[in-house]
């Protein structure tokens, strides 16, 4: 009988390991295999595809047609969106009118349309100056700036594996650094490369700002009051300082339809780009989203093996697979919110539990969880 007992006993531990890892399968079946993961990364990955056809356009004007006119190019694009989106917003009623929402929040559009041109002309701009290498490191800031923003100003929590998942991201982007290097694309050492990496960082943090704005108007208010008020003031801004930087570099431009096809491609982009990065935030977060744009430079190399010349490296593939793992791995587990206002009785609201905020792939037993159409609009 001891004997038996025995030969039995070690049986158990390798059920309990068998349990353990059937446990680890079926959590990633349900997190990362799920509908809303599949959803989240074609629909970053579209808009990857969107910041691609701006950089390729915009490369080839100034490849091919030594054109260099980046606020030109954004100022179209907030033409289109002043007129589609503020006009909406002109002929609506009500609170969601135009006009009443000018006047009361004209000061933080001012300051949110000018974080946002002055982001996409430094971005652009420290090309001239500083190396690829630099811009594609150093705008890499801007995602921890993104995460810490959204933690004081959205009071978004992560979990360690969010983290994880930022550091496994970023390390892909050091892969495809390495790539551009060994492949020669890094031939260009810049001009000014300190002015450069200054404008880069210049550029990561103010698209950070843009972007936490733009998550708390998509989620809280409307997606066409954010086109809408970013279509104006862009405008305006874009428009001015138009004339001010680029009224030579304009004046130069020999059109023919060549180029005023690739401008119009470069339009189409952006504001496809614009128009779909909404709903992408809406339904994921700002954060997510620009972790998963971070292939959108390796869709513009594949571009660029035909256009440009571009040699091609291993670990360009190595590259996109570290990062949609990482992309992957953050979306897989939901972050949520903490809800800093007192209780109130008299409202019958409950504001001091926590919430999930990107997907329902799990309600943990001590958050209280809320769907995202349930978040009261924000007057």
């Amino acid at each position: 009988m001891e004997s038996d007992f025995d030969s039995s006993e070690p049986a158990l531990p390798r059920a309990s390991e068998r349990r353990s890892w059937y446990s680890a399968l079926a959590w990633v079946r349900t997190a990362v295999c799920s509908w809303y993961v599949l959803k989240t990364v074609v629909l970053g990955q579209m808009v990857s595809l969107f910041i691609c056809g701006t950089a390729v356009t915009s490369q080839y004007l100034a490849y091919a047609y030594k054109v260099n006119t980046p606020m030109l190019q954004s100022f179209i694009n907030y033409c289109l969106l002043f007129l589609v989106y503020t006009v909406v917003l002109a002929l609506r009623t009500g609170e969601d009118n135009f006009l009443h929402i000018l006047k009361k929040k004209w000061w933080k559009y001012i300051f949110l349309g000018l974080a946002d041109v002055e982001a996409n002309y430094a971005i652009v701009k420290a090309y001239q100056y500083t190396s690829l290498t630099s811009v594609q490191l150093l705008d890499c800031v801007g995602i921890p700036v993104l995460m810490a923003l959204s933690w004081f100003i959205l009071h978004s929590r992560y979990r360690v594996i969010h983290f994880v998942a930022v550091a496994v991201c970023l390390s892909g982007v050091g892969a495809m650094v390495g790539a551009d290097i060994l492949s020669g694309r890094e031939h260009n050492n810049g001009s000014n490369m300190l002015f450069g990496d200054i404008l880069v960082l210049v550029g990561a943090f103010l698209y950070a700002i843009s972007n936490v704005c733009e998550e708390y108007i998509v989620k809280n208010l409307s997606r066409e009051e954010f086109l809408g008020m970013v279509g104006l003031f862009g405008t305006f801004i874009s428009g001015l300082q138009l004339i001010i930087v680029e009224y030579s570099d304009i004046a130069s431009i020999r059109w023919d339809w060549k180029i005023a096809l690739l401008f119009v491609a470069f339009a189409l982009c952006m504001f496809g780009l614009y128009n779909l990065m909404p709903i992408v935030i809406k339904v994921t977060s700002a954060t997510s989203v620009n972790l998963g744009i971070l292939t959108a430079d390796l869709y513009s190399l594949l571009f660029g093996l035909f256009l440009f010349g571009y040699k091609f490296s291993v670990l360009y593939i190595l590259s996109f697979t570290v990062i949609m793992v990482g992309f992957i791995l953050y979306c897989s587990t939901p972050t949520y919110t903490a809800d800093i206002l007192p209780q109130s009785d008299s409202a019958g609201i409950d504001n001091s539990g926590l919430k999930v905020e990107e997907n329902d792939l799990e309600t943990p037993r001590v958050l209280r969880y809320i769907p995202e159409e349930s978040v009261a609009d924000v007057k």
